[in-house]
């Protein structure tokens, strides 16, 4: 009954292969300011070695096993959480417990996975993200479903998010400081007894004609460089302060001299000249700010 006259020859060992163009996205995700966390039911060695390939640098202070975890509190668990780059044998309960950690430091977690076991914290965090090759209950319990299994399509989309606000901040930049224009000079017309400078059929031929295709082209602008080397929005204002500077800079401008533009060439007699060329200036000082 006992094995005896043996030969060891060898170990046979088995891995997943490391997915192509995983570790230029997480360099990526690193310089867009996305702190990348592992969470694995797996040994810390193999976790450890495994995020060593990738590019992602473990000191032996941001490793957190899941025996260790028990012992903590929630609040210690909170601090360890900031530091910690490697959660290893953690189970279902500890993951939720590490999301909710992560989330009452201020951070948006964005959790993936793919079995049964992670649907709790799939729910839990901001964003969950199951595997398109994962369970259903996975797949139920999240926000979002990656077909391709990929960390880089996680990459790819935070990158268009980004742009997508980026072009809605030059779009809303665009129609305010023309809209504000227009306001400004009727306002001012009717406070001086003036007739008004624009009419409604040439207002809104600058807001629906003139105007609609440029605020186009911004809308599917393909994103400024840099956009990836900006650290994340915790809370993203679609105005911002430089731009606000900027509608109210530019407006002034732009307020005074077609408002001067008016009262001159009123006062020179004719009032159709004078709304032509104020509707010239109106039309073409948006389209200079536009650049």
């Amino acid at each position: 009954g006992t094995l005896s006259g043996l030969i060891l020859v060898g170990f046979i060992a088995m891995r997943d292969p490391i997915r192509k163009g995983i570790k230029e996205a997480i360099a990526i995700s690193q310089a867009a300011g996305v702190k990348t966390v592992i969470v694995t039911g797996d040994h810390a060695a193999t976790a450890r070695a495994i995020a060593e390939e990738v590019g992602l640098k473990v000191p032996d202070g941001a490793v957190l096993e899941g025996r260790e975890l028990e012992k903590l509190s929630d609040e210690a668990l909170q601090k360890r959480a900031a530091e910690t780059l490697l959660f290893a044998r953690v189970s279902p309960e500890h993951k939720v417990r590490i999301v909710e950690a992560f989330q009452k430091n201020g951070e948006a977690v964005a959790m993936v996975g793919d079995g049964i076991n992670d649907a709790p914290a799939l729910k839990r965090a901001d964003i969950g993200v199951a595997l398109g090759s994962g369970t259903d209950i996975a797949k139920d319990a999240a926000d979002l479903v990656l077909l391709d299994d990929s960390f880089a399509t996680i990459v790819a989309a935070i990158r268009e998010g980004r742009i997508i606000i980026e072009n809605l901040r030059k779009t809303i930049t665009f129609l305010l400081s023309g809209g504000f224009t227009e306001i400004i000079i009727v306002g001012l017309s009717i406070f001086f007894y003036l007739p008004l400078p624009l009419l409604p059929a040439q207002i809104l031929w600058i807001n629906l004609i003139q105007d609609s295709l440029p605020a186009l082209a911004l809308a599917f602008e393909k994103g400024s460089p840099g956009l990836m080397a900006r650290f994340p929005e915790k809370k993203a204002r679609l105005l911002e302060r430089p731009l606000t500077l900027l509608i109210a800079f530019f407006g002034i401008i732009v307020w005074l001299s077609t408002f001067a533009l008016f009262w001159w060439l009123h006062g020179l007699g004719s009032l159709e000249h004078a709304r032509t060329m104020t509707m010239a200036l109106v039309g073409a000082s948006a389209l200079f700010f536009i650049l």
